[in-house]
């Protein structure tokens, strides 16, 4: 008996194996960013900008991971002066993907690294001088994603959402906590 309800459940999950997709080698992601940063609650520290990844599969399931965004915001502090607030993350770590599924992948992420962030307010008046500010702190990014497939070598990142743990230098806290959102298309070059 407990043979046979092996066997048949076996048979079951059959069609899943059949259905499931063949690894690529490489994975090269580009697309839009929201980045929600930990900063007063305002909607000056809503940025948006690009990621772009590329992630190396070693094996059917595990891949190694460099991923680069950059967020950015210009807004109004008062009349004629203005300020600009960008921020760049450059990490690198480990994915783990599932392509158990014929049209769509999902995958989580931990990634390591530093960010860079930048300030600056400047004057509408010409001929006034623009004052800058640059921090680079230690990054942190847990998170994942799935990826929805066209064709053998496209898919659509149609969700990817991202803990993102900066220590930028700040009067508040040296610790933020950030929520970054990115969608966008994904090249699959090669077979595992």
């Amino acid at each position: 008996m407990r043979n046979s309800l092996l066997v048949a459940c076996l048979l079951l999950l059959l069609p899943c194996f059949a259905l499931a997709q063949d690894a690529p080698k490489a994975e090269i992601f580009g697309g839009y960013s929201f980045l929600r940063a930990d900063e007063e609650d305002s909607p000056e520290t809503d940025l948006h900008g690009w990621n772009a990844s590329v992630n190396v599969n070693l094996n059917k399931w595990f891949g190694v991971k460099g991923d680069f965004s950059g967020h950015y915001n210009d807004f109004q502090i008062s009349p004629g002066v203005k300020a600009d607030l960008n921020t760049h993350l450059f990490l690198g770590g480990v994915q783990f993907t599932s392509y158990k599924y014929e049209k769509v992948t999902p995958f989580v992420h931990a990634l390591l690294g530093v960010g860079r962030r930048g300030f600056s307010v400047s004057r509408a008046v010409a001929g006034t001088s623009q004052n800058s500010i640059h921090d680079h702190a230690f990054a942190l990014v847990l998170g994942g994603g799935i990826d929805v497939k066209f064709k053998k070598s496209l898919a659509w990142r149609a969700a990817q959402v991202d803990y993102v743990f900066t220590t930028f230098d700040d009067l508040r806290d040296d610790r933020q906590h950030n929520l970054r959102l990115s969608t966008g298309l994904v090249l699959r070059l090669g077979d595992q």
